[in-house]
């Protein structure tokens, strides 16, 4: 998954396309309209008081086609053409995407709003990790996450490939005539990007739309990491794109061995015990009781993992410095550590209360056959 802070999706935007040198302009063209120099907290939202006329939004090509969704949930199948005199915002996510979990309270918020003003959200599913291929997991998860508007199967990444994207999350904001006005990649700025929206809508005629934000209510995965006490990065464990793997002598691609933990590990690396084969995409587990510790500094700790066998489910308990997570318990373990694996997804094991610090993790699991894909920190 990539997401990038502000500045590093603002440089990556201008690499793309040279006209995102505009939409960079107009947000702080719309920020001195408040008045120049001021200093505002985050959620004095100052955007949302801008005069909407005063922002003109670039014009980014036409909406790309959509017929390249292998198939379609919550709706028959939409084509651009048909889409003219709506407003529509395109969402690229994938379901285990933590930074997509964060968006997304945003984009549900948004399109409760306003479906009724003649918004219409489309979700573009383009899978990261093969599992999510699976029309019937990203379907359960849909369900489960309340992703209630059409949704796009885009497993050949044919739509992706249409709109020349790179990013998950990503937004495409469309007007009514079918043109693309403006993009988000990763998370943030969503005071911007719901002002975009309203401004999309006044264009197209809808009248009292309204400059109040959507009221946002983010639980579990959904609530905004604390950046301030970030300093664990994303890391996958299969040997593709693996990092900081401790102990001597490294992986073993595609081959099964036995690994053990050394004494210390360093601040984001991570090493495994017992009988594991790696493999591309994850680590997997022969024999019961094999372990994975991490070494972390976040708020929050995420493994993405499911069990090898469909059907099946693998018991694990995690610690903490060699402790139960008491407190620090996420949403898929108890405090004394425990829980299961059942459907492939994310699994919330750790969210920790300040003080935040460097913290050793282990997850043991208590049966074979577990898969485990990508660490994940918020």
């Amino acid at each position: 998954m990539r997401a990038f802070f502000t500045l590093a999706i603002t440089a990556a935007s201008f690499a793309v396309r040279p006209q995102y040198f505009l939409r960079a302009a107009i947000l702080v063209a719309a920020t001195a309209i408040i008045a120049p120099n001021q200093t505002f907290a985050e959620d004095d939202n100052p955007i949302q008081k801008t005069t909407l006329a005063a922002m003109q939004l670039p014009d980014e090509g036409a909406l790309p086609s959509l017929s390249g969704a292998t198939e379609w949930l919550n709706s028959k199948p939409l084509a651009a053409g048909g889409l003219r005199g709506k407003v529509v915002l395109v969402e690229f996510w994938t379901y285990s995407c933590v930074n997509w979990r964060r968006t997304f309270p945003y984009v549900r918020a948004w399109a409760q709003k306003y479906k009724d003003r003649g918004l219409v959200v489309i979700g573009i599913h383009s899978p990261e990790f093969s599992f999510e291929k699976n029309v019937n997991n990203v379907r359960r998860e849909a369900r489960n996450m309340g992703v209630d508007y059409p949704i796009a199967i885009d497993n050949d990444f044919a739509v992706w490939r249409a709109f020349g994207n790179e990013f998950w999350p990503a937004l495409y904001f469309v007007d009514a005539r079918g043109h693309i006005r403006h993009h988000q990649f990763g998370e943030g700025e969503y005071d911007f990007s719901e002002v975009v929206i309203q401004q999309l809508l006044a264009e197209a005629g809808v009248k009292g739309v309204g400059h109040e934000p959507a009221s946002v209510d983010p639980n579990g995965f959904e609530v905004a990491a604390d950046w301030n006490d970030l300093n664990s990065p994303e890391n996958y464990l299969g040997y593709e794109r693996t990092e900081n793997f401790a102990p001597p002598g490294g992986l073993g691609p595609d081959e099964r061995r036995d690994y053990a933990i050394p004494a210390r590990l360093d601040l984001n690396h991570w090493a495994l015990s017992g009988d594991w084969t790696v493999e591309k995409e994850f680590v997997a587990l022969a024999k019961a009781e094999g372990r994975i510790a991490y070494r972390f500094h976040a708020r929050d700790l995420n493994l993405i993992m499911g069990a090898t066998a469909a059907g099946t489910s693998v018991r694990f308990r995690v610690l903490v410095d060699g402790q139960p997570p008491g407190p620090a318990a996420g949403t898929d373990a108890n405090a004394e550590g425990y829980g299961t694996v059942t459907e492939p997804r994310m699994y919330q094991l750790i969210r920790q209360p300040k003080p935040i610090s460097d913290r050793q993790f282990e997850i043991e699991f208590l049966d074979p056959g577990v898969e485990a894909y990508d660490f994940t920190f918020g």
